[in-house]
């Protein structure tokens, strides 16, 4: 025989089973309930499901008629649909526990001892038994309150077993009741009136999107296929995603939101959530708001689900967003990395609550191969990657606050990660590792590298800065290096006479080019895209470059090391003793690199280089002011080319619209008339622009990648005679735009009627 232990195990299994079973059937039900598009769905279809649910040998579901004042169920018989109606007063049990809201648990509805003790006008009808032949022995009676709205009431009768409802068929049925107040609430709204929403999907219905028809047909193709229906919806009937799930939205009163491959990664409010419970549950934190947390659903009005939710942020606002299944496992996809992965981060976690690690402590030491932290910086380096980011923003703060991470993609910032606090120094530290940098050096600003192959499987090179910050804090900014072929110089942009004027150029046999604009600008690709141009086999080619981003078969390409005295100058001298045609510097930051330069390009050398200024006139006299002797400044300058990045309209959903007079008149002023004449642009009523609108491929900013906007000044004659005055910038520009240049706003303005952009993002690149 098993011995008691034995007997205790199996009871508790069997136990753990049947609330399995429970939970399991409950949610059932409970979908059961918001997709019901009648009230027949839930009086009469789910009354043989509740029952079975509870091991009850039948169930009454009531609603209230307001105007008679009665409790109303509904059976059928045969084909006909019949009501039951109840007084809704204290001299029936379903009607007092309804009229006093409050729920009546009876061991015997035949004793009227007992029925008295509860109120002594309350009695038990026995015609329902005489007629049916049934006898009611236990009754368990919840009203159905939303609101502090009586909208009905549930009334089980007689368990299988003959025993007494217990206490916990009381908080089931409390639960359930809750259930069913909105299930019920929906259902008078719904009912309320012409025009009112019948169900979830009644919106697309009231805009013609879809037919009463339809959308029966799709609910229940989604039936037999097991798909969801707003798959089916926007698979066989094209409906947009957005109109479903403004529907929705309109439905359960919350915020519908859309995947975006672009959402920050909430790594705070990730900690200690397992992959397979949210995958199972279908949830997902999106981010702190304010005061609340924001949670992304596939069913707001899911109280159990909900109240789950709610006890794993205690102390905390919980606001929920509706979203579709499909994006909220994607969602998941994204923020998380492998179930296993993210089993070890919250094992690290909770090893570095149980240490009571102060978040001042240094977390340096911690293994490198081993660590969690390594798969965290390795996931940060490949989806900034995957995600087209030029940057990466490591920005921790002191206490216990949490470390962001942004990124920057075509040329804007957004927060792609939170960090939890206990990460700030092992993160840091870890991109330290991986860069070779001091790790106990943290007062200093360093520089670095990062060769991720070795890492991370990708071949990605990143250009690493590391600068103190307030707090003892260290701030890392991290590049991602461009790779791969060289655009042609025909794909660059460029309008027709900066491309002919700028071909001219770079193909005279000596003489010196610049290209100037802040970092990120594009300047190295553009030299690239020339360099490929005139890379021919009879032409020796030497570049120095910090670091060597693009490479090209047929050049001779150089990375400098400072850190050892091999600096660009040191590089130049170098190539003018290797017979080159062509000479190629990373940048010209200093007076002995401009000055061998300018002595190498007056040699018969073609020398092509950047600045950091920010216009052309003004590169002019930033070379003069380091100390540049005007006539053979002037002698060898072919032409300065100023260069900006500006984001481009999404071409997948970009509106076209008819300018207003009053906005056509403001991009002729902020063009300049005289210049905007040449254009021949005439206001018509054909006249089109485009306006961003936003969708699926461009994470709906309605801006997807960057087109180069340049400034072309060439060294002509004049130019050069204003040079080796030592002319004034206005002097200098006045001359250039007579000569054919156009400033950067201005070839921005001309892109914009060519549908590339729109005047905002100009405006956000340059001034003039």
């Amino acid at each position: 025989m098993p011995d008691v232990a034995t007997r205790q195990s199996d009871g508790k299994t069997q136990s753990l089973q049947s609330e399995v079973i429970y939970k399991s059937t409950f949610q059932s039900v409970t979908k059961k309930i918001f997709a019901a598009t009648n009230l027949d769905d839930i009086l009469i279809g789910l009354k043989t499901e509740i029952a079975a649910l509870f091991t009850a040998k039948r169930l009454t579901i009531y609603y209230v008629d307001g105007i008679k004042r009665e409790l109303v169920s509904r059976f059928k018989s045969g084909h006909e649909i019949k009501e039951i109606r109840v007084p809704l007063s204290p001299k029936s049990i379903a009607g007092y526990s309804a009229f006093r809201q409050t729920l009546i648990n009876i061991q015997d509805a035949q004793d009227p001892q007992e029925l008295k003790a509860i109120d002594p006008a309350l009695e038990f009808d026995e015609s329902w038994d005489e007629q049916s032949g049934f006898k009611t022995a236990q009754v368990l009676v919840v009203p159905i309150v939303f609101k502090k709205m009586l909208l009905g009431a549930i009334q089980f009768v007689n368990r299988m077993d003959g025993a007494p409802f217990s206490k916990e068929d009381e908080k089931n049925a409390i639960e359930l009741s809750e259930t069913l107040g909105i299930g019920l609430y929906n259902q008078k709204r719904m009912a309320a009136g012409r025009g009112a929403r019948k169900n979830k999907y009644d919106t697309l219905l009231e805009n013609h999107l879809l037919t009463q028809k339809e959308l029966k047909k799709i609910i229940n193709d989604a039936r037999d296929r097991k798909e969801p229906v707003e798959t089916v919806m926007m698979k066989d009937y094209k409906v947009p995603k957005k109109d479903i799930g403004a529907s929705l939205s309109k439905y359960y009163d919350v915020p519908f939101v859309q995947f975006s491959k672009n959402t920050p990664i909430p790594g705070d409010l990730l900690t200690g959530l397992k992959v397979p419970f949210l995958k199972r549950n279908i949830w997902v934190p999106l981010r702190r708001e304010d005061d609340h947390i924001v949670i992304a659903i596939n069913d707001p009005h899911d109280l159990q689900k909900g109240g789950g939710i709610k006890s794993l942020f205690p102390g905390e606002t919980i606001k929920f967003n509706i979203a579709f299944e499909g994006d909220i496992l994607e969602f998941i996809g994204l923020f998380t990395q492998d179930e296993q992965e993210i089993a070890s981060i919250d094992d690290i976690l909770s090893q570095l609550a149980d240490d009571d690690l102060e978040m001042e402590e240094d977390l340096t030491s911690m293994d490198e191969e081993s660590s969690v932290v390594v798969q965290l910086v390795n996931k940060i380096i490949l989806d900034a990657q995957a995600r087209n980011a030029s940057d990466i923003h490591i920005e921790p703060y002191p206490g216990r606050n949490n470390t962001q991470v942004r990124i920057r993609v075509d040329g804007a910032c957004t927060l792609y990660q939170t960090i939890p606090y206990q990460y700030k120094n092992a993160v840091v530290s870890r991109i330290k590792i991986m860069s070779d940098l001091d790790i106990a050096e943290r007062r200093l600003p360093q520089d670095g590298k990062i060769k991720f192959k070795k890492y991370g499987g990708l071949d990605i090179e990143l250009r690493v800065a590391t600068v103190p910050t307030q707090g003892g804090m260290e701030d890392v900014v991290m590049r991602l290096l461009a790779a791969g072929e060289p655009i042609p110089l025909d794909k660059i942009g460029f309008s027709k006479f900066n491309y002919d004027h700028f071909l001219g150029m770079v193909t005279q046999p000596y003489g010196i080019i610049f290209v100037c604009g802040p970092t990120g600008s594009g300047k190295t690709t553009t030299l690239h895209s020339a360099l490929s141009y005139i890379n021919k086999t009879e032409t020796k080619i030497w570049t120095a470059e910090d670091p060597v981003e693009i490479t090209q078969k047929g050049l001779r390409q150089v990375q400098v090391k400072p850190k050892i005295g091999f600096n660009f100058a040191a590089a130049m001298r170098s190539f003018l003793r290797a017979d080159p045609d062509v000479i190629m510097v990373g940048e010209m930051r200093d007076k002995e690199t401009t000055q061998i330069g300018i002595e190498a390009s007056l040699t018969g050398h073609l020398v092509l280089s950047t600045l950091h200024t920010n216009s052309a006139p003004e590169s002019i006299t930033r070379l003069l002011d380091m100390g540049m002797d005007p006539f053979n400044f002037a002698d060898a300058i072919l032409g300065i080319m100023a260069q900006r990045l500006v984001r481009t309209l999404c071409k997948s959903c970009k509106k076209p619209y008819h300018p207003g007079k009053e906005e056509f008149d403001e991009l002729i002023r902020e063009h300049g008339k005289e210049q905007f004449d040449e254009l021949n642009i005439q206001y018509t009523k054909d006249l089109q622009l485009f306006k961003p609108d936003g969708c699926d491929a461009c994470s709906n900013t309605g801006y997807r990648g960057r087109m180069g906007i340049h400034e072309l000044l060439a060294g002509s004659d004049n130019i050069k005679r204003l040079i080796q005055q030592s002319a004034t910038i206005e002097e200098i520009r006045a001359l250039a735009l007579k000569e054919g240049m156009r400033t950067l706003k201005q070839d921005g303005i001309s892109k914009i009627f060519q549908g590339n952009c729109d005047l905002l993002q100009v405006r956000k690149v340059c001034i003039k």
